[in-house]
């Protein structure tokens, strides 16, 4: 993607390449003023959204954004700032990603995008049936604390591999801000507390109950200082080493001999995470027109279900016919909702009939593009009426059938979401996760007298529980050993298409509402000309193609009761997004963050 700067931003760049920066081996990180940690993460927190000139980093704790931030000003790059960021938040924000899973990362370096592909891989002695008991599923919470649950982590040897192209600073000192604050300590966010003290299964892994919780099992209170002494020892070798500190030697070891405890031992072996390769794709793009203006989304291809979702959902919108305003005061309205929401639901449909790992199933009609064809999207339009579908039917992009078998409805949790923006016009989006919260609930540790260490991802529920339907035809997204389990992290990067410039980075955690959150995103800045603050402010919505969701508390009765008469299944609930996203204005950037949960963004 070539890219065309106005002369004047050309000029500010050169002036930013000339200011004084402090050579590389001069930077030290520096532990921020306790006072500015994380702040409550109950409720609904306002953020003012922040405005920067030259380059910004989101992330959804103040630490890991901070030590983000202090690698731009140091001289790195977007993705070096992702990678500090990253280790950052494994240490502070572990129930949502870290060292133990993978990630999806879309960089641009000014000219073209490129997707980096570290999502966890199935062991070599996975099985189709491994989450199976005597023929039917294994209820959700067994399969995820079961050693089957486990996929080869990505995450790191993913980074490692993009910083060899993208980075400008030292690898070992992109670790050093989680080393100092893994030793020294961070203070416990109320958001952390809360998780913990909620969650019954992380108490029965006894590493975990000795880390996380006092001695009479109660959750270490908000503030408390901890360190995590064993993370910043696997950090340090990683640092030293390379990802060959995670996949090979002592840490791979005790990965390999927790993945094999019970309950349901699992497979994973030295061998997994030894020949683990992250994989370079092609970034998938759609050209997309609102208020007049034309757009290119680029997005992450399978594995990833994210960008195909967010692409159908958006064309088929823009073949339905409003019966009104989309906005009614400053909330969505219920004519908007419903075509939405229908259109989510065909979307849902194709997901689940055709979208798993590209190197196990082939795209319909020989292209995933084929599911966001204009024509086709028409098409499926016209499905749209005025009441709500029951059920809604796959389609056939291509005119090709299909001989698999659509996936059930599963559950699907976590993750955590990193956008960077940095003054040479590089940018990152990048979409992070274990899975469930704190992951299958098996910590890590080199020597069990050192506290701490790190947790294994349950990324293998995000396979099919059940490989194959009633009558036997298998389903796309079922376990396979060396295979990649389908997602919905939906990393997203905005251009404008006549001039190929930047325009946002954002994306979002959620399971698979991150398709809807990162959809909201869109449809509010680019639709209804909201900034990317009031954008995320917006309340959330969605379905997985059964009930309509709407977020608790945040929508009218009217609004509920018109969508009731058009036959939708409403369903009030939390609906916890994260979205980070830095946009770019007349003077620069503008960067906003979730109020559901901690997130900061810093800039210069």
């Amino acid at each position: 993607m070539k890219t065309h700067l106005p002369l004047s931003l050309i000029l500010l760049a050169l002036l930013s390449a000339c200011t004084t920066q402090p050579p590389a081996s001069a930077w030290r990180y520096s532990v921020p003023d306790q006072a500015t940690q994380p702040e409550a993460a109950s409720g609904n927190t306002a953020k003012p959204g922040w405005a920067f000139k030259r380059q910004a980093v989101a992330a959804a704790n103040p630490l890991a954004t901070d030590a983000g931030h202090q690698v731009l000003r140091a001289g790195g790059s977007a993705l070096d700032a992702a990678i500090a960021v990253q280790m950052v938040l494994g240490l502070v924000e572990p129930q949502s990603s870290g060292i133990g899973g993978g990630a999806f990362l879309l960089h641009f370096d000014g000219q073209k995008v490129s997707a980096h592909d570290g999502r966890e891989t199935a062991p070599a002695g996975a099985r189709g049936d491994m989450f199976l008991d005597q023929g039917k599923p294994l209820p959700f919470t067994d399969a995820v604390q079961s050693g089957h649950s486990v996929g080869v982590p990505g995450a790191v040897r993913m980074l490692e591999a993009a910083h060899r192209q993208h980075g400008r600073l030292p690898w070992a000192q992109l670790l050093q801000p989680a080393i100092t604050l893994a030793e020294q300590g961070f203070r416990v966010s109320p958001r952390l507390h809360t998780l913990l003290q909620a969650d019954a299964l992380l108490k029965k892994d006894p590493l975990a109950l000795r880390f996380f919780y006092q001695a009479d099992g109660q959750a270490w209170p908000v503030g408390h200082v901890l360190r995590n002494p064993e993370y910043a020892h696997v950090l340090r070798m990683i640092a030293s080493q390379g990802s060959r500190a995670l996949h090979e030697g002592p840490v791979a070891q005790a990965m390999v001999a927790r993945t094999a405890q019970a309950p349901r031992p699992g497979t994973l072996s030295l061998q997994d995470l030894a020949n683990y390769q992250p994989r370079m794709r092609e970034a998938l793009c759609f050209d997309h027109t609102a208020a007049s203006r034309a757009y290119r989304i680029c997005g992450f291809p399978p594995p990833s279900s994210g960008q195909i979702a967010i692409g159908q959902i958006l064309g088929m919108l823009g073949h339905t016919q409003a019966q009104g305003p989309e906005l009614a005061g400053r909330l969505p309205s219920p004519d908007w909702l419903h075509r939405y929401t229908e259109a989510s639901r065909l979307a849902f449909a194709d997901r689940a009939q055709y979208v798993a790992d590209p190197e196990f199933v082939s795209a319909p009609a020989g292209d995933w593009r084929s599911l966001l064809a204009p024509a086709y999207l028409r098409e499926r339009s016209q499905l749209i009426g005025t009441q709500a579908m029951k059920a809604a039917p796959a389609g056939q992009p291509g005119g090709q059938k299909t001989s698999f078998a659509p996936m059930p409805a599963q559950t699907e949790y976590g993750t955590s979401h990193i956008s960077v923006v940095d003054a040479q016009g590089r940018a990152v989006a990048m979409t992070t996760t274990i899975e469930a919260a704190f992951g299958s609930r098996r910590m890590v540790t080199t020597d069990p007298t050192r506290p701490g260490g790190f947790l294994l991802n349950n990324e293998l529920t995000d396979f099919s529980l059940t490989p194959a339907d009633a009558q036997g035809r298998p389903i796309a997204n079922r376990v396979e050993p060396g295979k990649r389990p389908r997602s919905s992290m939906s990393p997203t990067l905005v251009f404008d298409k006549t001039t190929s410039q930047l325009l946002m980075s954002g994306g979002s955690p959620g399971g698979a509402a991150i398709i809807h959150y990162t959809a909201k995103l869109l449809t509010g800045t680019l639709h209804w000309g909201l900034n990317a603050q009031h954008a995320i402010d917006l309340p959330n919505f969605g379905t997985l193609g059964g009930p309509t969701f709407l977020e608790a508390q945040r929508f009218d009765r009217s609004t509920v009761d018109a969508l009731k008469a058009r036959g939708h299944e409403v369903r009030e609930m939390e609906m916890t997004s994260g979205l980070q996203a830095i946009e770019r204005t007349p003077s620069g950037w503008f960067g906003g963050a979730d109020p559901r949960r901690e997130g900061l963004v810093k800039g210069d």
